[in-house]
């Protein structure tokens, strides 16, 4: 099976061109595949398939296996790979997703393309709510749907907070009982916000694209920034635009292919007694 490493600020995947590849459970072979030191390396897994809606589909998987709705960066890359392979030669996309149809805007830069927009959709804010902690602490946030779940946390540093302890109980708490993403984000200013984030399923990433939109979302509600924000993240920064605090909210960042590699079924199956035998 040949695949793609690609990645959207350090958040990467192993892409898959599922119109060539056999389908097999994908899942699986993420779980198998993504641990760095005994797989591939890498967030996840996303499949790029055909559509009866869309030019395309895509499917995600984290790298424990679970399946997502939607991914921010990820999708820009899918948006990359179709476009770079010569499977398309349109520069305004719609790719199919777990939250529905979303369009692209490729930007190319030397006949390759260098950063994607996205039409993300309409962003659901509800909230705010407390989140008791064993500890016996509570947390404030802001319950924020791009299509998949966010939990937006704001904090006075972010460097220096608990983003692994915090973001991994929130993640499973009962009052998000399909688990949530959680992002920790510190105000700047009015057009700046730091963001580290826990992604479900995964665990803290360089960057979450949905997660950075949920994030501006919410700071809009508590009027810490208008309908413009740069968001900071480990990997770098993404543009996200929401005109007047409503309506459809648009995400502009980079895409980058890293490497193309070749994968066996064999060293598939040893990847994953590998890691059964580990955690068993």
């Amino acid at each position: 099976m040949r695949f793609t490493k690609m990645h959207g600020l350090g958040n990467d995947y192993i892409y898959i061109n599922g119109l060539k590849e056999k389908e097999q459970d994908w899942g699986a072979f993420a779980k198998a595949v993504s641990p760095a030191h005994t797989g591939i390396g890498s967030d996840g897994v996303i499949v790029i398939l055909p559509s009866e809606k869309a030019d395309f589909k895509m499917r995600m998987f984290n790298a424990d296996g679970s399946e997502g709705e939607m991914c921010g960066n990820g999708i820009r890359c899918v948006g990359k790979y179709v476009y770079d392979k010569g499977l398309t030669q349109k520069e305004h996309l719609t790719i199919e997703t777990g939250a529905g149809i979303k369009t692209l805007n490729l930007k190319q830069k030397n006949g390759r393309v260098d950063s994607v927009q996205v039409d993300m959709g309409v962003p659901v804010i509800t909230g705010p709510k407390w989140i008791n902690l064993k500890n016996g602490s509570r947390v404030w946030g802001f319950p924020v749907s791009m299509g998949n779940p966010h939990f937006v946390v704001f904090v006075p540093n972010v460097a220096d907070y608990d983003v692994a302890g915090v973001g991994a109980e929130v993640e499973c708490h009962t009052e998000f009982p399909n688990r949530t993403n959680v992002e920790f984000v510190e105000r700047v200013d009015t057009h700046r916000l730091k963001m580290r984030v826990w992604e479900r399923g995964s665990g803290e990433t360089m960057a979450c694209g949905t997660g950075a939109c949920a994030a501006v979302v919410a700071a809009i509600a508590v009027r810490y920034c208008s309908d413009y924000a740069r968001v900071e993240l480990s990997g770098g920064y993404l543009d996200i635009m929401w005109p007047s605090g409503k309506g459809r909210l648009q995400m502009t960042g980079p895409a980058a292919t890293v490497f193309e590699g070749r994968i066996t079924r064999q060293q598939i199956s040893q990847m994953k007694r590998y890691n059964e035998r580990v955690h068993d």
